[in-house]
């Protein structure tokens, strides 16, 4: 699934033997590089033969790729191995495409993770546009993630959130540092594998460590990715047996869920609504007596995978984020409190209902997703057509890449740009859910995020709660403009370093 292998590709340990089978390739590579192209393509930094524009890029590719479309404009062709890859950094042209062009660039790459770990890429997030794809987004918009759905889960939030709380407070009691990245990736794990599952991730044993392990493999590089003749070099160097095996792993925890879920006497229950059933159970029922949705139990797995991954990873990360720009914005963090422990004091606790009265926690978190979109480059589309975009000829099977973290830090657009100024949001009707097109970050157009809610309600709900209970230092009374905010990108761009911080029982 990687984008940017040049960093693996130097450190492996397989690098001189490739690089002995890529030379032979370079130069048949070169000679047919000097012959001039005729079509009106973007424009495009100067590259390599066989690698292209490989080595112009590192470890964070979302800030490369800004440096380059700085200079060669926001609608940039690069070639990253053999793939002819667009790279789109501006909303104007967004726009355009959801406008005029959505359905010729809303497929996806066939990438090598997703038929590995993916059940051949049928599920939601990776699957060809098409029938399947318009079915299982149905499925997710009307029966997993709906406004009604989100809020039947209401009680699991409050129950993960106040476990949280209590782990916070008793940590308080020692004036000891607490590292709240942990802490929280907990507490996202519990709700999310609550919702989906209907059980905490911690009563799976080891399901946390081989959620873990599944992201790094399936974020890891694929040669028959950006080298389509090279994708045998997948099987010599273990790449698609140790991505195999993960999943096999994988694939017995969910079979085990459904089992458990099928055997359960909950799941012969005659509820219309659904009720509180989890995601495993609605999916089941779908399997079994709505024929119309053409589910096979495959699908039922690749959909489930889907939310574990997403529903887990993405909210950790951006509560993360908000609390990291917290601390280092102490005159944020004030006033965001006064706001949170006046609406909820006639209560002594935050409830949800509270949260729409809350306005300038709403314009934080949104400045937060500005900055810090949890998935800087959208994920990966291909166009499915010949399309003229901004008078450019964009060929079919043109790999897409949408830099939503470009776009949002455009100062033609945004001012001040780098940073964090919650009040920008305020009296201001702009919102994240597509249809303005400088603010995308759970993506835009057909492909865009159907989770929003889902999401939203877990960041916003756990935020308020952090901010109502407690006061927040950092370790050793550390002046907070020494708050380390290096970043690192896998499959979301989070945190490089865990957050530590001092929690102080608000009252006491």
């Amino acid at each position: 699934m990687a984008i940017f292998p040049w960093e693996f590709l130097t450190q492996s340990s397989w690098f001189p033997f490739v690089l002995s089978l890529l030379i032979p390739l370079f130069i048949l590579g070169f000679l047919k590089f000097k012959q001039p192209s005729h079509r009106n393509s973007p424009p495009s930094p100067p590259k390599l033969p066989i690698i292209g524009n490989l080595h112009q890029l590192g470890t964070l590719p979302h800030r490369s790729l800004r440096s380059l479309s700085d200079k060669y404009g926001p609608l940039m062709l690069l070639k990253l191995g053999q793939v002819p890859t667009l790279v789109i950094s501006s909303a104007e042209i967004v726009e355009e495409i959801v406008k005029n062009h959505d359905i010729a660039f809303s497929d996806r790459p066939s990438l090598t993770a997703a038929k590995v770990m993916h059940y051949g890429g049928s599920d939601f997030v990776f699957s060809p546009h098409g029938e399947y794809w318009r079915r299982a987004r149905k499925i997710c918009v009307v029966e997993l993630l709906s406004q009604k759905r989100v809020q039947s889960f209401r009680f699991i939030r409050e129950e993960e959130v106040a476990s949280l709380i209590n782990k916070l407070r008793h940590e308080s009691c020692s004036g000891r540092s607490v590292n709240l990245s942990q802490l929280l990736l907990e507490t996202s794990y519990g709700i999310a594998s609550r919702c989906i599952i209907g059980k905490k991730a911690k009563e799976d044993g080891n399901f946390g460590e081989l959620a873990k392990r599944f992201v790094r493999s399936f974020a890891g590089f694929s040669f028959g990715d950006l080298f389509p003749y090279l994708g045998w070099l997948d099987v010599l160097t273990g790449n698609i047996g140790r991505s195999k095996a993960v999943f096999n792993e994988m694939d017995a925890f969910l079979d085990s869920v459904i089992e458990a879920k099928t055997n359960s006497p909950e799941n012969n229950m005659v509820d219309d609504d659904h009720g509180k059933k989890d995601i495993v159970q609605i999916l089941l029922h779908l399997l079994q007596n709505d024929h119309d949705s053409k589910l096979t139990i495959n699908n039922v797995k690749a959909i489930l995978l889907d939310m574990l991954v997403a529903g887990i990873e993405t909210s950790a990360t951006t509560i993360e984020w908000v609390m990291a720009e917290l601390m280092k914005n102490p005159r944020v963090m004030k006033r965001v409190q006064e706001e949170v422990r006046r609406v909820a004091t006639d209560k002594g606790r935050v409830e949800e209902d509270d949260i729409s009265k809350m306005e300038y926690l709403k314009c934080i978190i949104k400045e937060t997703l500005r900055l810090h979109p949890a998935g800087p480059l959208l994920a990966p589309r291909e166009t499915s057509a010949r399309i003229e975009l901004q008078g450019y000829d964009i060929m079919p099977k043109t790999r897409v890449l949408i830099n939503a973290w470009k776009i949002q830090r455009d100062p033609k657009v945004w001012r001040n740009p780098e940073d964090f100024v919650p009040e920008r949001f305020e009296n201001n009707t702009i919102d994240f859910r597509g249809s303005n097109f400088e603010f995308i970050p759970f993506g835009v157009g057909r492909r865009g995020c159907p989770g929003i809610s889902f999401g939203v309600s877990v960041v916003e709900y756990v935020i308020a709660n952090l901010l109502y209970w407690f006061d927040w230092k950092l370790p050793d009374d550390a002046d907070c403009e020494s708050l380390d905010m290096t970043e690192t990108f896998l499959i979301s761009a989070s945190r490089k370093w865990p957050l530590h911080v001092v929690p102080n029982a608000y009252g006491c």
